[in-house]
């Protein structure tokens, strides 16, 4: 029972005790994660780049960074209201410039227009999705041809949370994931071991092919 209270909460943290706790956990934990992913897709000043599942900000403020032109903007989208509302809060200004715009909305129901965005990235997000391949269109449809999408994680601490029946289903398999990339349109698809200080990670790359 506890098991499939953590894992609801971190798919879909609510404003509640356990949610703030969550928030706490995921800011502290994916810090690493969200900046390396950030790193790791190459975003350039003047693209349109894309947060899936941005929880409390930290990537869209890692990315909002890089995006020095004028041309240059932010999404991010997260299903959790509670992680939505706490983003748009740490991002105020940027969103109020036009710069940033969060959406509380599906990942697999975008209210983005087709091929409009030329970088994606996300961490600890995809085991989440309840239908990986209606996840990964949605995402392949929004993306520009040629576009890069990443996803970063830590594979041992996935597993370890599968085991005990935190991460529902099988989703939480990268092999899985990376089979409905695939599906989707997406190619080059590939996971690599990366390290940061004393930490390994994992970094999983896509093309939106067109």
């Amino acid at each position: 029972m506890w098991a499939e209270k953590v894992g609801k909460q971190l798919g879909h943290p609510t404003r509640s005790v356990a949610g703030w706790l969550i928030s706490r956990l995921l800011t502290a934990r994916n810090q690493v994660l969200e900046e390396n992913a950030v790193q790791l897709c190459g975003i350039q000043p003047g693209d349109t780049v894309l947060e899936l599942g941005h929880g409390p900000g930290l990537g869209l403020q890692s990315a909002a960074k890089l995006l020095t032109k004028p041309t240059g903007r932010l999404i991010g989208v997260d299903y959790s209201e509670y992680m939505h509302q706490m983003a748009k809060e740490r991002m105020k200004e940027l969103v109020a410039s036009g710069k940033v715009t969060v959406h509380h909305c599906d990942v697999a129901a975008m209210p983005l227009a087709d091929s409009t965005v030329d970088k994606v990235f996300h961490c600890n997000c995809y085991y989440f999705w309840p239908d990986l391949r209606k996840g990964t269109s949605e995402i392949h449809r929004v993306m520009k041809p040629g576009g890069l999408m990443v996803t970063t994680l830590r594979l041992h601490h996935v597993a370890t949370l599968a085991a005990k029946r935190v991460m529902p289903g099988e989703n939480w398999r990268p092999e899985a994931y990376m089979a409905a990339l695939r599906d989707s349109g997406f190619t080059g698809v590939r996971i690599e071991d990366k390290q940061h200080k004393h930490i390994t990670f994992q970094a999983i790359y896509a093309t939106a092919s067109k």
